[in-house]
């Protein structure tokens, strides 16, 4: 009587090496886009503002944190999204 047996059935995957190389990629999209995000804290309020000077937007609010790290954790969501449902084209493909 066995309970284990080797069938073909076990080595179909759901995902390929393709859909794991591309779900990193993506991971790392992400990583970016949150490091790009982060920033700001500084414990001399006086530094808040570049150059000092308070009449300027703090360092806060500038493109990086507001648009562009934005942008890049939304197109790291897509590639995820895209990574996941990739599928190639033949068996071939696959392996």
């Amino acid at each position: 009587m066995k309970f284990i047996e080797n069938t073909n059935e076990d080595k179909n995957f759901t995902f390929s090496r393709t859909n794991y190389i591309l779900v990193a990629i993506g991971a790392l999209i992400l990583l970016v886009g949150f490091i790009l995000l982060s920033g700001g804290a500084v414990e001399n309020p006086d530094e808040f503002y570049p150059n000092g000077d308070q009449n300027q937007v703090p360092a806060i609010f500038d493109f990086r944190r507001l648009t562009l790290a934005p942008i890049v954790i939304l197109f790291g969501f897509a590639f995820e999204i895209v990574a996941i449902l990739w599928s190639p084209k033949s068996k071939k493909d696959e392996q």
